[in-house]
C-alpha cells in the first residue's frame, strides 16, 4: 500500500538524517492529511484512496516543475535544483510515466478500439486512457494527440 512505502521511507530518511528527504516526505505527507480530513467531511472514514493519494502526487510533481521552470526564468538555478531533487524523491511513489511515443500509441489504439471518427469522440477516448493509464501518462498531452487524430 501506497502509504505504508511512505511511511517506510520516512522513517528510512530520518534514521539516514537524510533532511531533504525528510522534508519532502513530511509535505507528501501533511498533504495527504489534508485530503484524508477532507474525505471524513465527505463520509469516508478510511480517508483518501490509492488513487487520490496518486492524483497528489501528480499535482505536487506538476507544482514543482514549474516552479523549477520559474526559479530557471529568474537564474535561481540552486532554488531550481531544489526542486528537481523533491521531483524525483516523488516520482518514486508514482508509476512509471509514459514516454510520448507510448502516449501516441496507446492514443492511437484507443481511437481505433472505440472507433472514434470525430471530436465529438474524444471525451470517450479520454475516458477510456484515465481508465487504463491512471497516473501514467499527461493527459494533456494525450488529449492533444487525440484531438490531431480526430482533427
Amino acid at each position: 500500500m501506497l502509504r505504508d512505502r511512505l511511511s517506510g521511507s520516512l522513517t528510512e530518511a530520518m534514521k539516514a538524517k537524510d533532511r531533504g528527504r525528510v522534508s519532502t516526505l513530511r509535505l507528501i505527507n501533511a498533504a495527504i492529511k489534508d485530503r484524508d480530513i477532507a474525505a471524513r467531511a465527505e463520509d469516508r472514514c478510511e480517508g483518501a484512496s490509492e488513487d487520490e493519494i496518486r492524483l497528489i502526487l501528480s499535482k505536487m510533481v506538476r507544482q514543482r516543475e514549474e516552479s523549477a521552470a520559474t526559479y530557471e526564468d529568474a537564474g535561481r538555478v540552486e532554488l531550481a535544483e531544489k526542486e528537481r531533487e523533491e521531483i524525483s524523491i516523488i516520482q518514486e511513489f508514482l508509476p512509471r510515466q509514459l514516454d510520448e511515443a507510448e502516449i501516441k500509441s496507446a492514443c492511437a489504439e484507443v481511437v481505433e478500439e472505440l472507433e472514434a471518427s470525430s471530436l465529438k469522440d474524444m471525451g470517450k477516448c479520454m475516458g477510456a486512457l484515465k481508465e487504463r493509464y491512471p497516473g501514467q501518462m499527461d493527459f494533456g498531452k494525450a488529449g492533444g494527440v487525440i484531438k490531431s487524430i480526430l482533427g
